[in-house]
C-alpha cells in the first residue's frame, strides 16, 4: 500500500528483475530507433530522492547515441532572457531519439519558486504555460512520461549524512541541498501546488515510492516500458566474416611505443 513501507527487496531478486527489464529496455529502444518514435522521460523529484541511480540504471545498456541524458547547469544570462521554456526545447528529442531529463523545466515549480530565483510573476506565468507547452510536445507525437520519486524527510537525512562520508558520493552534495532540508514544508507546498496544474490527462504525474531504492528502480522501469507501446524488432542478421589470409605484415616492436605502467601486477 502506498504510504507504507515494505520490507527490503533482496540483492539477488533484485539483480535477476532489473536484468530483465534492462534486456526490456534495449527491445524498446530499438522501436524507438525502427519507428522514428520519440521519448522524453522527467525524472523530478526531492535531493537525493534516487534520481540519478534510476537514471544510470535506465541508460545502463543503451546506445548512447540513442537514449542521451539532459541534465543542464544553471542558466547563462543571455539564456535567463529568453522564454523560459526555450533552453529545454533544444534538448528534446529527434526522431528514434529517447532524451532523460534529469530534472527539467520544472525547476521553475521547485527549487527557482522556493529560493526565490524566480519572480512570483515569473512562476505564475510558469504554471499558466507548462501544461499548454506540454499538450503541444504530445500533440507533436513525442511520447512525454513524468516521474516524481517521493523520499521521506528521515530517508533523505539519512542519505545525506552517508554522502557527507563517502568520497566517491560526496560531490552529489551541494549547499543548496543541505539547505533544502530547512525548506521540507515549502517544497511540499511547492509541489503540491505543482501536482495541480501540471497533472494534466495529456501528460499526467507518476509517483515513485523511493525510500527502498531497489524498488523504485523497479517499479519506474516496468511502468515505463508498459506505457510506451512498443513491439519486438527483429534483429539485423549479422554474420561474422573470416579473417583473410596474412599479406606480411609485421607488427611494430614493443619498445617503439609508450605503454600504461601494469598497476594490475602489483595487487
Amino acid at each position: 500500500m502506498a504510504g507504507e513501507r515494505a520490507a527490503e527487496l533482496p540483492r539477488k531478486t533484485y539483480e535477476k528483475e532489473l536484468l530483465r527489464l534492462q534486456t526490456e529496455l534495449v527491445r524498446m529502444q530499438e522501436w524507438v530507433r525502427a519507428t522514428g518514435a520519440r521519448l522524453v522521460v522527467v525524472f523530478e523529484g526531492r535531493d537525493a530522492a534516487g534520481k540519478g541511480g534510476t537514471i544510470k540504471r535506465v541508460t545502463e545498456h543503451l546506445n548512447p547515441r540513442i537514449a542521451r541524458i539532459a541534465a543542464l547547469p544553471k542558466p547563462t544570462e543571455r539564456q535567463r532572457t529568453q522564454w523560459y521554456f526555450q533552453r529545454y526545447v533544444e534538448h528534446l528529442p529527434a526522431a528514434g531519439e529517447i532524451v532523460l531529463f534529469d530534472r527539467s523545466w520544472y525547476n521553475r515549480a521547485g527549487v527557482e519558486h522556493v529560493m526565490g530565483f524566480c519572480t512570483k510573476e515569473e512562476y505564475q506565468l510558469f504554471l499558466r504555460q507548462c501544461p499548454i507547452f506540454e499538450r503541444m510536445l504530445v500533440d507533436a507525437g513525442i511520447l512525454l512520461r513524468k516521474y516524481w520519486f517521493s523520499v521521506s524527510d528521515t530517508e533523505q537525512q539519512e542519505r545525506f549524512r552517508r554522502r557527507l562520508k563517502d568520497p566517491l558520493r560526496r560531490w552529489k552534495l551541494s549547499p543548496m541541498d543541505l539547505e533544502s532540508i530547512t525548506h521540507w514544508e515549502a517544497y511540499s507546498r511547492a509541489k503540491d501546488q505543482m501536482l495541480v496544474h501540471t497533472d494534466i490527462s495529456e501528460a499526467p504525474w507518476f509517483t515513485v515510492e523511493s525510500d527502498d531504492k531497489r524498488r523504485a528502480r523497479l517499479n519506474m522501469i516496468a511502468h515505463l516500458l508498459s506505457s510506451v507501446p512498443y513491439d519486438e524488432v527483429p534483429p539485423q542478421v549479422l554474420a561474422l566474416p573470416e579473417r583473410p589470409p596474412s599479406t606480411g605484415y609485421q607488427r611494430t616492436p614493443r619498445d617503439l611505443q609508450t605503454y600504461v605502467p601494469d598497476h594490475a601486477a602489483s595487487l
